[in-house]
């Protein structure tokens, strides 16, 4: 789960990064020494019918700086099953491959909220917010309804709108 650079040195695992190509900004998520990769939401349809690797479990987890256990609890996937599953390599279903691309697009767009820091953006998502019904922003990914209200605050807090 690492990346080369063009120097050859490898880096620490990557899940996304807003990836210039050619002239389109693409998403990425490696997991399982696998690539995946979309620029739209036709290009992330695709993907999800094709199934993520379990290993991007693990991936969101360090990106989410949670325990395993906790992201399995959010995408409601009991222990044994992941276990399994990842010991076999096998493809999520069509529902968890869909949550670990939104969680993977959510948390980008975080950090670029908060400007990178990842501390702030890590403390925000722990945090009660008023705005989502006095409930912490990572209680909420457990639904894509609750992904898409997380979004929505981020997008205020983007924007200046904080009523």
């Amino acid at each position: 789960m690492s990346i080369r650079t063009k120097s050859g040195k490898k880096n620490p695992p990557v899940i996304k990064g807003r990836k210039k190509s050619e002239s389109e900004n693409n998403w990425i998520l490696v997991s399982d020494d696998k690539t995946y990769e979309w620029g739209s939401q036709m290009a992330r349809v695709s993907l999800v019918r094709e199934g993520i690797g379990y290993g991007a479990i693990e991936t969101i987890s360090n990106r989410l700086h949670c325990p395993v256990k906790t992201v399995l609890s959010l995408m409601g996937m009991p222990q044994t099953t992941y276990n399994k599953k990842k010991s076999e390599h096998s493809l999520m279903d069509t529902h968890s491959s869909e949550w670990v691309l939104l969680v993977t697009e959510l948390i980008d767009y975080g950090l670029e909220v908060f400007n990178q820091e990842e501390e702030k953006w890590l403390r925000w998502l722990q945090k009660p917010n008023l705005s989502l019904g006095g409930q912490t922003p990572v209680s909420l990914l457990d639904t894509i309804s609750g992904i898409d209200e997380v979004r929505s605050c981020l997008n205020r807090i983007e924007f200046g709108n904080f009523a």
